[in-house]
């Protein structure tokens, strides 16, 4: 008898796990558990209890009771207030429209003005909102919020958008997975066509019923609708683009980058001031983060859009469908109709 080996065997200079039909079952529960403990953990991580960073604020005038209230709201709030000042309130205002400050502190002789933007960030307006009244009262000094920029009645907590995003995200990838199971016999440029079609056709139903059914939010529906649909496609030609090379093992990587790492860095549920520094800064540069900071700008800054969040949205489409269609004699469909071609293949 040969040497037995009970963990592996060795075949052709490799080795290979025992063939047994418990050995796919073991694997996807173990990558399961394990996606399952990183899903938990990136969103509690970003999202159960969200602590102050760095907060743009915008400053005007310059008072005794004005620096006391800045310095005891820092402490309070364990956060770094990262203070601009400004000649007037016209000027700090144009800057809370161009989203470079959160809120604009203006130090009068009397007390305190803070005024929060909580379209820019309703979780930074909330934590602003929350605190400034407690120091004013600790210390004494007279403090009046108000809040310039609100978001509507119907989504006070100003997670709509965000909930658009990840619809629009994850119908995006489940159609492409879709479509790899039940269309292997398109080619290549129609798997596009129709990589488009329902992304066209998702985003649609997505704007209609965040605002025509249910009123959620008011949305300028050419545009949200626009950053939906690329928003979608992206997600879809980003799993395709991983089915090219992984193959039955594309939803992972796909999963990972969109859902784990990519919703809870976007902003939408937590402004970015309020994550972790890693993920603040490289949710600017995912597809969920870009589309949030797009639909965002677009719902409630139209006046002051930024280029940004779209460069970042057709990168990542143009660097998923090039990988594609470069690499398409590679992707499972093309394989099983190459080989449903030659004689013998079925």
């Amino acid at each position: 008898m040969g040497e037995r080996r009970s963990a592996a065997v060795r075949q052709g200079g490799r080795w290979r796990l025992p063939s047994s039909r418990f050995v796919p079952a073991v694997v996807i529960s173990l990558i399961v558990a394990t996606l399952a403990g990183l899903f938990v953990g990136a969103y509690c991580w970003a999202m159960a209890d969200p602590v102050p960073h760095r907060i743009p604020v915008a400053v005007t005038g310059k008072s005794v009771k004005g620096d006391r209230f800045t310095d005891a709201l820092e402490t309070t709030l364990r956060t770094s207030l990262v203070l601009h000042p400004y000649p007037d309130y016209g000027h700090a205002l144009a800057a809370v429209d161009a989203q470079r400050e959160f809120a604009i502190l203006q130090r009068r002789p009397a007390g305190v003005e803070v005024d929060v933007a909580s379209a820019a960030g309703a979780s930074v307006a909330r934590v602003l909102g929350q605190g400034a009244p407690v120091v004013g009262r600790t210390l004494p000094v007279p403090v009046q919020v108000r809040d310039i920029k609100p978001l509507p009645a119907t989504d006070p907590q100003g997670l709509a958008v965000f909930y658009i995003v990840l619809g629009s995200n994850i119908l995006g990838f489940v159609g492409a997975i879709q479509l790899g199971v039940h269309a292997q016999g398109l080619r290549p440029a129609e798997r596009v066509a129709t990589t488009a079609a329902y992304s066209v056709l998702g985003s649609l139903w997505i704007c209609v019923m965040a605002d025509w059914v249910l009123g959620v939010v008011r949305l300028p529906f050419a545009q949200s609708w626009g950053i939906c649909a690329l928003t979608m496609f992206t997600a879809g030609m980003i799993f395709t683009a991983f089915h090219t090379f992984l193959n039955r093992w594309a939803l992972l990587p796909t999963w990972l980058l969109l859902v784990i790492l990519g919703n809870p860095s976007s902003g939408g549920a937590v402004a970015w001031p309020l994550l972790p520094p890693v993920l603040g800064f490289l949710g600017r540069f995912l597809p969920p983060g870009a589309s949030v900071n797009a639909q965002r700008n677009a719902i409630y800054f139209p006046d002051n859009q930024h280029v940004e969040p779209y460069v970042v949205l057709v990168a990542w489409c143009l660097i998923a469908t090039s990988v594609f269609v470069v690499w398409r004699a590679r992707h499972p469909a093309s394989r099983a109709t190459a080989q449903a071609a030659t004689p013998g293949g079925g």
